[in-house]
Parts: structure tokens; C-alpha cells; sequence
């Protein structure tokens, strides 16, 4: 019988459930005592600052919406060893208020990153998930670390402004599934985890692979089983869940990080139908518990807009009308520059950026029904390109 992992690794990609986690907070009036736990949480969840240049100017959404939503690889306690956003994904709400857009930046996309006085960075080119770590760096801290990445991913989109962002750490991520109870999911190719196992003769848990020193999993260790999830759909506990969204290596499909970034997204769909299901949002208990674990894993940053207006503009959004969608059409387009591998995004994909700052979305998707991604009740196709 699978066990409760014990063991933590924040490398995955916690900020999948970002987008979830404030939807929690969308039913407004239909949450049991709603507004006094918002007033009680909010002072918890808030932040200011964390875009500069890349903020939208007036405190007001009446308009379209734009959200960078971080995950990020932090050594808690350990400023010195810095922080890295291990997922980047763009939020659109169009005008209407209608839908949600959701498209990922692959980690190892080359960008030119501004220079960030704060942290004594003098700009230059890099992976963009490195962003985050020279703004970081030298007592930078989260807000100028979340802000240089911001001005960086608003330089890759053509000056894209941001309405928020929002980080989530891994300890309150985990409690934040746990108080929803888990969530139903869909597997769409089949996915071996190099993070849990057991050992098939004493039934202990442990990490299954060995690892080469770039932190790739080389063969499995003596008497140890990988924990597999096949394909199909199912009740995923909260450590299931969270373990397989941060898959990218074993994958069936060999679709690395693009089969993690879609794996992240139909979870974000996952969690939201969960958490604004009738047996959450009627039950007061239930309530102030996912409350108090959004408090202690979403850092949202407002810019300069409350709470409450974020949530009466959002509160009508289903979670059926939010799209993901497949950045690259979902195949690797690598280059290699002095001996280092990155990600360039293709054309279609700097025309959904573009789609993403004009607010034409949803004319654009309809040209380009093809980067919609499947909705994980069939299996995934291998992509082509690797």
C-alpha cells in the first residue's frame, strides 16, 4: 500500500496550483462566512510590489487580466544557495471575464534579462528560469527576484504588463491539496516517478534512482520499485498528485518538460473543479482550512488592487472555460550556443504572446485549435520533433 512521502524536494513544479489556489477564493458570497475569513487571510496572502516596470498602471481589472504565476525552487533558511523559478506560467482573462488562458514558458528559454541594481546584476543573456536568482541574489529576496522575472518575461512578450503574480512554496502547497482532499485526474501517458519507490524486500520508502552529477536519474538502486501511474483516470491523493506533476524525466511519451507543463496545467483545472465544488465551498470548516493553507502557500501580489475586487471580477470564471494551451504546439525547439542547450520560443508561440498583451486570445485559439491541450481522458501522442 503507497505511503505518505516524507521526503521534501521542492524541484517540481509547485506552481501549478498558484492559479488553483486563487480560485479557491472565487465563490465570494457562496463561501460559508466568506468575507470574515477573506479579512482574517488576507493580511496573509497579499503582497505589494514584485512587478516594477512590468506592472499595469491603475489599480483597477475592469479590463482584460494578465497573471505571472511563479514556482520556484527556494533553499529555505539558505539565502546563499539563491532561488530559481522552476515554472513559469502566463494567466489571460480576456475583457469578458469569461475564460482563463494558460500558457507556460519552457524553463530553458534564452532571453536577455535586465540589469537589476538591487541586486548588483548587469543584465545579459541567460535561461529565463535563471531570472528569478539574479534578482534574488545579494539581498534581493523574493519581491526583486519575482521582479526582474517579471521585466524579463514582459521584454520576451513584447512589453506585456502584468495585473498580479502570485509564488507558492512547496510546504504550504502540500497542505493546500490536503485540505481539498485530493483530486480526480486523468493520466494521459505513463509516468514513472524518480522520487518515490519502495524497496520491494523491507517495504521501506525511498528514492528509487541513482543520479548522475547533473541531477539526472541514471539506474534504479538495488531491490528498489519506482512508484508508476498508468494511464487513466482516477482519485490521485494529495502526495500522488504532487509527485506526479513534478515528473519530467520518465515519461512515456519522452516529452520532457512539455509533458510537465501540460501534466501542470490539467492539474490546475483539477484543483479548481475541486476547490469550488459544492462539498468545499458549503462547509465553513472546510473552508477556513484550504483558507489558512492558501495563506501559507500563495504569495499574491495585488498591484495595488484588493483582494476582495480580485475576487468579485474572478468569482464567475468555471473552471470548465479555462484553457491550456501548448506552448511550441507542445514539440522541443532546442539550439545549442557555446556548448549550452536552450529552448527558442517559435513563431506561433510569439503570436500568442502577442495575442496575450492585445487581448485577442480567443480569436487567436480559434485560428490555432491545435495548441489546445487534450483534456487528459485520452492518451497523450508522442511529440513529433524530438
Amino acid at each position: 500500500m503507497a505511503k505518505k512521502r516524507g521526503k521534501k524536494d521542492p524541484m517540481w513544479a509547485r506552481l501549478s496550483l498558484i492559479f488553483g489556489a486563487l480560485l479557491l477564493l472565487l465563490s465570494g458570497g457562496g463561501l460559508v462566512g466568506g468575507n470574515l475569513l477573506l479579512n482574517h487571510y488576507s493580511d496573509q496572502i497579499v503582497h505589494e510590489g514584485g512587478l516594477g516596470e512590468a506592472a499595469a498602471e491603475g489599480a483597477t481589472i475592469d479590463g482584460p487580466i494578465n497573471l505571472l504565476l511563479v514556482g520556484i525552487d527556494e533553499r529555505v533558511n539558505n539565502e546563499a544557495m539563491g532561488a530559481r523559478s522552476d515554472s513559469i506560467i502566463l494567466a489571460h482573462v480576456p475583457a469578458t471575464h469569461d475564460a482563463i488562458y494558460l500558457m507556460s514558458i519552457p524553463r530553458d528559454t534564452r532571453v536577455r534579462i535586465p540589469a537589476s541594481k538591487v541586486s548588483k546584476y548587469n543584465g545579459g543573456t541567460d535561461k529565463i528560469n535563471a531570472a528569478f536568482q539574479f534578482g534574488y541574489q545579494n539581498g534581493g529576496g523574493r519581491d526583486n527576484g519575482l521582479k526582474l522575472l517579471a521585466e524579463t518575461v514582459s521584454g520576451l512578450a513584447g512589453g506585456i504588463l502584468f495585473n498580479g503574480a502570485a509564488i507558492v512554496n512547496f510546504d504550504g502547497f502540500s497542505g493546500l491539496v490536503k485540505a481539498l482532499g485530493g483530486v480526480h485526474m486523468c493520466v494521459d501517458e505513463e509516468t514513472t516517478s524518480i522520487h518515490v519507490g519502495w524497496n520491494q524486500k523491507t517495504g521501506q520508502e525511498g528514492v528509487p534512482y541513482n543520479f548522475n552529477a547533473d541531477g539526472i536519474p541514471t539506474s534504479l538502486k538495488p531491490n528498489m520499485k519506482a512508484q508508476v501511474y498508468k494511464v487513466g483516470c482516477r482519485d490521485f491523493a494529495a502526495w500522488e498528485a504532487l509527485d506526479y506533476v513534478r515528473q519530467r524525466d520518465k515519461l512515456a511519451n519522452n516529452d520532457g518538460d512539455y509533458g510537465r507543463q501540460r501534466h501542470q496545467q490539467q492539474f490546475i483545472k483539477a484543483m479548481a473543479k475541486k476547490a469550488t465544488s459544492a462539498g468545499v465551498v458549503s462547509n465553513p470548516i472546510k473552508v477556513n482550512e484550504v483558507l489558512s493553507s492558501v495563506g501559507k502557500a500563495v504569495s499574491f501580489y495585488n498591484n495595488n488592487v484588493s483582494l476582495a475586487d480580485w475576487i468579485f471580477t474572478l468569482k464567475g470564471i468555471d473552471p470548465d472555460r479555462m484553457i491550456t494551451l501548448r506552448t511550441n504546439n507542445g514539440r522541443f525547439n532546442s539550439e545549442t550556443i557555446n556548448g549550452q542547450s536552450f529552448e527558442s520560443l517559435d513563431q506561433t508561440a510569439l503570436d500568442l504572446l502577442k495575442a496575450f498583451k492585445d487581448d485577442s486570445v480567443e480569436t487567436f485559439v480559434s485560428g490555432h485549435p491545435e495548441m489546445i491541450t487534450n483534456d487528459a481522458s485520452t492518451p497523450a501522442s508522442s511529440p513529433s520533433g524530438n
